[in-house]
């Protein structure tokens, strides 16, 4: 009876929810002038806004002109200040907390999550899941347990403001009536070692009654083939109740065909588009593709075509600007005190009614050493139509250019970690580089002109992408390893690996 009770509640829930969203998603250009005028105003006498003038800005123009695009290493002087315990620097008071990320070039990152921007982390989370609900028309994983593959929740404290990974961070909201439900326990939530870790949540998980469980592709990867080596079973087999997959972080189609593998049968996924940021986007329809853009929780966005970002004069387009299927940079202004950010996501609109987004890739993860540009949509595109040409299973990949060969001319060398190899590789080479050349023209046109040779591929043993993780302190939580270089860095390592 409590479980039926708990059903029903949460899909009235859903379906309320799911109504009072109509209004954002019909009125998000308007919407967003007025939140960008808000936020503006409300940090008028900040260091920032007194900075850069905010009294000024009466329009998005006005902003633009006074405000250019930023990345961590030009507000890092605002955010030392604050880290100092400082107050009314980039936002109106000091961060609730730390969201600590790893860059390449900065160290590590602090990005302020503010006391307003928090609970509009929680509440996207919960409409992604309201919104399957409402859809599926069924709430009965409710009733069962729930994984969130995360990073510690245990936090440090710089000048009394909370820091940590932003998984981490957000255990600490996780709704009181989804804690009864939801494991790991805290002690192996707080092992640090990865591979530890997902050994205990195995521990924890293998006769539980699983019903929902998210994190990034390849860690869901990692902790199912752990469950597969210890009890022989696949996952659906293991958790004949497994609903719901909730993922984010890369594009899940590049490990569609490795995680239906380990399941076993279909479970449904819903894909999202978290951040420490701020949280952007999410699936809000599961069976088809396409992330619903949140223009209501607290972050005005705008767009700069991929061609022209970096460029002094780049254009900042808005929403009602935007034109459907072009790349374009994502730039934020969010009420946590991020000014005109790029936080090097590139993404792309197939949808205006509702807005809806694709993730296509990252502003610094391109491959162009020969001037040809090519994109993380590119490649996942064209590597997605040769598997369905070309059965094949693949763990993970990346893609360097190979500058100097020993002989003949150059060309873009894919390192692929196969589950599964393509029962004839050679043609499945070739139908991978005509996939390429047919989206990105300047690819094309080296190859047409004898500047590169067709691409090569080089497979991997098994786990070879882990052990490059490893290598670097970036095995688990959020870590993400590029798909995309311009040397090689990673590409050497993987060299190593070969099968």
């Amino acid at each position: 009876m409590i479980n039926f009770i708990k059903k029903n509640i949460a899909l009235i829930w859903a379906k309320n929810h799911v109504k009072g969203t109509q209004s954002f998603k019909a009125n998000s250009v308007k919407n967003q002038e007025e939140l960008l005028l808000s936020l503006v105003k409300t940090a008028e006498k900040t260091l920032f806004g007194r900075t850069h003038q905010f009294e000024n800005i009466k329009s998005i123009q006005d902003f633009q002109s006074h405000v250019q695009i930023a990345d961590y290493e030009d507000l890092k002087p605002y955010i030392e200040k604050v880290k100092k315990g400082q107050r009314q620097i980039l936002w109106t008071d000091t961060p609730e907390y730390f969201a600590k990320t790893s860059g390449t070039t900065s160290g590590s990152k602090y990005i302020p999550i503010s006391k307003e921007g928090m609970p509009y982390q929680i509440a996207a989370a919960q409409s992604a899941i309201f919104h399957y609900i409402a859809q599926k028309n069924n709430a009965d994983f409710v009733t069962g347990k729930m994984i969130f593959l995360q990073g510690s929740p245990e936090l440090e404290e710089i000048n009394g403001i909370k820091t940590g990974r932003l998984s981490g961070i957000v255990a600490h909201h996780i709704p009181s009536y989804l804690q009864k439900n939801r494991l790991p326990s805290l002690k192996t939530n707080l092992i640090e070692d990865w591979e530890t870790k997902v050994d205990e949540i195995v521990k924890e998980t293998e006769k539980e009654n699983m019903t929902l469980i998210s994190g990034i592709p390849p860690w869901l990867i990692m902790y199912f083939e752990k469950l597969i080596e210890r009890n022989g079973k696949k996952i659906t087999e293991l958790f004949p109740n497994l609903q719901l997959i909730i993922t984010g972080g890369v594009n899940y189609e590049p490990y569609r065909e490795k995680m239906n593998e380990l399941l076993g049968k279909p479970v449904d996924t819903l894909q999202t588009f978290p951040a420490s940021e701020g949280f952007f986007a999410f699936q809000d329809n599961f069976e088809k593709e396409g992330l619903l853009l949140l223009t209501n929780h607290g972050i005005f966005y705008e767009f700069v075509p991929l061609e022209e970002y970096g460029k002094p004069e780049a254009k900042r387009l808005t929403l009602k600007e935007i034109e459907l299927h072009k790349d374009y940079a994502l730039i934020l202004t969010t009420n946590s005190g991020l000014w005109a950010y790029s936080i090097g996501d590139v993404v792309r609109f197939i949808s205006k009614d509702p807005y809806r987004i694709l993730v296509s890739g990252r502003t610094k993860h391109f491959t162009s050493a020969f001037g040809e540009h090519v994109i993380a949509f590119e490649v996942e595109e064209a590597l997605k139509a040769t598997v369905e040409k070309f059965p094949a299973q693949i763990t993970e990949f990346h893609l360097a250019p190979q500058v100097n060969p020993t002989e003949g001319l150059p060309y873009h060398e894919w390192f692929i970690e196969f589950e599964k190899e393509p029962e004839n590789l050679e043609n499945f080479i070739k139908n991978l580089d005509d996939e390429m050349r047919k989206r990105n023209t300047y690819y094309n046109d080296l190859i047409s002109g004898k500047i590169l040779q067709p691409l090569v591929i080089t497979t991997l043993k098994k786990n070879a992408f882990q052990d490059y993780a490893r290598s670097e302190g970036k095995l688990g939580g959020q870590n993400k390893i590029p798909r995309l270089a311009n040397d090689r860095k990673i590409g050497d390592f993987l060299e190593t690996h070969r099968s």
